[in-house]
């Protein structure tokens, strides 16, 4: 049970945003390659990543990390997304111009001060995410600030970087990138940190977002843009980096659960510190292998066939801990469970939790008896692979030695449901070095010049524009140009007589309730919006065919509107046809509309819509059937002489 309420006012929670957004350039950082992304792969090649040591002679922890999963990784490549520079075959490129003057613009909106040199340089990074085994980044401007509401928040560092490889699948041993996002040049874009709740982190997020939209110079939708995290509070002693949050609702929940989980951890650490506990040596490790061997648990038993290893940790003085819970969800035993998954350990026991999982009070005695558990002990129970036990065992130690101090310093996942989970230990000093392939690369006073000539309009500016160029209301000229969707309302404007509120509200809605009944908006392109607005404005679909086509794309049963039409058998009826199917409903419907009179039109309204929808529009429907229902029931009364 939980032991008490959690309340983010306590807890002095501190946060530092870090933003990182793909710059529209049409090209790579330091290739000609298209930034487009494809489920076709020609090419496909592995890789084995290894730590260095860095020129002070140290090794980077996270790459150290990385190291002990021993990981195979598999690259997929197509050739018109990515070439032998992605491929670590070639040296880069020269720096892609458009990408150096976009972040030159972004800085100078930011007020922040711009350095005459820029020097490309190495960040370590061996998770496959790069087939270099480094990611190339270059510190362009410091300081500055940007204002949410009427409050300055600091800039500390803006970056031009190279992006990373996409994520295919992590199976076993093997790890599968595609190189279609690698290579994509991203602004990242370090705040300081701030003091507040999570609604103003995300307020500030949303804030920067819409400064970098602004520009019309970055990449809109899923992926182009994610925000890392770095998240601290009082008496925590470490601040924790959560990466890949890409949504603000997100966001929001992860900055709250983070700062739960931290003081849950301090509260951990309290008691920790209370109860005796003196460190864990050599002699506290057991084998129990052929101890267990008859145990009746699945868990163990499938462990034994797998012929893994089983050890038990003693742990003096430490009862309760792993299973004590500050806050629900918060427990240093769930910490060390995710901690092994990381080395494709499926979970550990603990004594808090035994008997359970099919473990009896048997094999619990056997365990205490060898480990000569005293009432104050605990122990951990892990099973796993001669190749990987050892280290995962140090991990843990180790792990439930920083735990007297609260929070360890180290680099977690964000969740879609808006938790976290262990990624890696935090990188140290040691994995940035020199760029030894590229110049460094000179800022003009004139490209300095022409930035500040180009700040853009600021969002209040631009959404007053759209409202006035397009008549929306407010709401919807804000819902429009925070969407993905913005280029291509103004192209569908331009290219169709179509009214732009229709064309913003079938963009920003339909198109969102279609995602939240679990539909993949990534397979509807931008191409196939702008046809359906075309086919609309020429007569050849109707308004209320629009969404069925759209789920029909995104469900993944067709790829283009033409598609979509044929197999939704979407097609315009004319009014000769309308008529006649409206007659047909009518007669079959008679003695309904002679005893509810014009009360009869929502039901036949329905009918009909059942049979018309998407083929005729809804306006014209309606139109058409009162008018037909009117003339019966006039007819009927001049029949009657009334």
């Amino acid at each position: 049970m939980a032991e008490s309420e959690f309340s983010i006012s306590d807890v002095g929670l501190k946060v530092g945003l870090e933003i990182h957004q793909q710059l529209s350039t049409n090209k790579k950082l330091f290739c000609d390659c298209l930034p487009i992304e494809s489920d076709e792969y020609t090419i496909q090649f592995q890789r084995k990543l290894r730590a260095v040591k860095s020129e002070l002679g140290e090794y980077d922890p996270a790459a150290l990390f990385e190291r002990s999963k021993s990981k195979t990784i598999t690259y997929y490549a197509n050739p018109q997304s990515s070439c032998l520079v992605e491929q670590d075959e070639e040296p880069p490129h020269e720096l892609d111009g458009d990408a150096k003057d976009i972040v030159l613009i972004i800085a100078s909106s930011l007020n922040s001060k711009i350095f005459p040199e820029i020097y490309p340089m190495r960040k370590t990074v061996i998770d496959g995410s790069n087939t270099t085994g480094f990611q190339r980044t270059m510190l362009v401007a410091q300081g500055g600030y940007i204002k949410v509401d009427d409050e300055e928040i600091g800039v500390q560092s803006i970056c031009l970087e190279e992006d990373a490889a996409k994520l295919l699948g992590d199976k076993g041993q093997v790890r599968e990138y595609s190189l279609d996002r690698l290579g994509i040049p991203l602004v990242e874009i370090a705040l300081e940190p701030v003091e507040g709740d999570p609604k103003k982190i995300k307020k500030i997020a949303l804030s920067l977002g819409r400064l970098l939209r602004s520009t019309k110079k970055v990449m809109r939708g899923i992926g182009s843009i994610r925000q890392d995290v770095n998240v601290s509070v009082k008496d925590g002693g470490s601040v924790v980096e959560v990466k890949g949050v890409q949504q603000l609702d997100q966001l929001e929940k992860v900055v709250e659960f983070e700062a739960k989980r931290q003081h849950g951890l301090v509260k951990i650490a309290k008691r920790i510190r209370e109860s005796g506990f003196d460190g864990i040596s050599a002699e506290d490790i057991f084998e129990i292998t052929d101890k267990w061997k008859d145990c009746k648990s699945k868990i163990v038993q499938k462990s034994l066939k797998d012929k893994f290893i089983i050890r038990a940790i003693r742990v003096r003085n430490f009862s309760g801990m792993f299973g004590y819970s500050p806050y629900e969800g918060v427990r240093l035993g769930k910490e060390l469970g995710q901690l092994v998954k990381f080395f494709g350990i499926g979970g550990i026991f603990h004594s808090d939790e035994l008997p359970n999982y099919g473990i009896e009070q048997s094999d619990v005695s056997v365990v205490k008896s060898l480990l000569k558990i005293s009432q104050n002990d605990a122990f951990l129970i892990i099973a796993a692979p001669a190749n990987k036990i050892d280290v995962a065992i140090d991990s843990i130690i180790e792990r439930i030695r920083v735990a007297k101090n609260a929070v360890p310093a180290e680099t977690r996942l964000a969740t879609q449901t808006g938790e976290t989970v262990f990624l890696r230990p935090r990188p140290g000093a040691s994995r940035m070095y020199p760029e030894t392939d590229i110049p460094t690369i000179l800022v003009r006073k004139d490209d300095i010049e022409s930035a500040k000539s180009n700040i853009p309009k600021s969002w209040d500016e631009s959404i007053m524009e759209l409202k006035e160029k397009y008549n929306l209301n407010q709401q919807l000229a804000e819902q429009i140009f925070d969407s993905p969707y913005i280029e291509t309302f103004e192209r569908s404007v331009e290219k169709s007589t179509v009214n732009p509120t229709f064309v913003a509200s079938v963009l920003c809605s339909s198109i969102t309730n279609l995602e939240r009944s679990g539909f993949d908006s990534k397979l509807l392109t931008n191409d196939e919006i702008l046809k359906s607005f075309e086919f609309l404005d020429s007569g050849k679909i109707t308004k209320e065919s629009i969404e069925i086509i759209y789920q029909n794309i995104m469900e993944g049963k067709s790829h283009t509107i033409e598609e979509a039409m044929q197999n939704t058998a979407i097609k315009t009826v004319d009014a000769d046809e309308l008529e006649s199917i409206l007659d047909r409903i009518i007669s079959d419907n008679r003695k309904l509309i002679e005893k509810q009179k014009e009360r009869a039109m929502g039901p036949l309204m329905g009918i009909a819509m059942k049979e018309l929808r998407g083929k005729v529009s809804g306006e014209t429907i309606n139109s058409t059937l009162l008018e037909k229902i009117k003339k019966i029931l006039e007819n009927n009364s001049a029949g009657s002489g009334i």
